[in-house]
């Protein structure tokens, strides 16, 4: 299947991506291991305006400075010093988007998922949480960066759709200092008992 095109991810409404992103097919390839898993949960993060963004009211750091490179890349950064969180950039330069993908439902390398989540059999909690996610994919914040059309982290689009009812949409998780905006619907996520490959 061909990649996602680097235009899909400029799209300028973050949230509607968000929600598209529920089914696409997440890879990564390092030292030779293929892995993969269909993306069941995202969260959007609407840049500037948003109090729960790393870029909220403009904020410009060294972590953060992809943020503002334009959609299609990676942004990796560590969630209390253990987590390592995968987040895909969007719209185009200098306006601040971006998906936190938290869960995948893993469809490739489950012997190498395995290992690098320390579990001896997949079950719903392996790859459920964005941490999980980082570390059944190899990704770590070293990949922060990476563009994603290229070898190493990109997304297929493999025809997986589902019925819209079956998407559910709530609030996002851990971002309560985000006041009213941690209300916000920007959470999408398939049950992954509702997949049928």
């Amino acid at each position: 299947m061909p990649k996602l095109s680097p235009e899909y991810y400029l799209n300028e409404n973050v949230v509607e991506l968000s929600k598209d992103l529920i089914g696409k097919v997440l890879f990564t390839k390092f030292e030779g291991k293929l892995t993969a898993g269909i993306i069941t949960e995202t969260e959007a993060y609407a840049g500037i305006n948003d109090k729960a963004s790393h870029a909220y009211g403009g904020k410009r750091t060294h972590r953060n400075e992809v943020m503002y490179h334009q959609g299609g890349k990676a942004y990796v950064y560590l969630c209390y010093g253990l987590h390592h969180l995968f987040n895909i950039v969007t719209n185009t330069e200098n306006i601040p988007h971006a998906v936190l993908i938290r869960a995948i439902y893993p469809i490739i390398g489950e012997k190498e998922i395995l290992k690098r989540r320390n579990a001896v059999k997949n079950n719903y909690n392996l790859t459920v949480g964005p941490g999980k996610v980082s570390q059944a994919l190899g990704i770590q914040t070293k990949h922060n960066g990476l563009v994603l059309s290229g070898n190493q982290i990109w997304l297929e689009d493999q025809g997986i759709s589902f019925n819209q009812k079956l998407i559910n949409v709530g609030t996002r998780i851990g971002v309560e200092y985000a006041k009213e905006d941690a209300l916000l619907p920007y959470r999408f996520w398939i049950n992954h008992s509702d997949i049928r490959l």
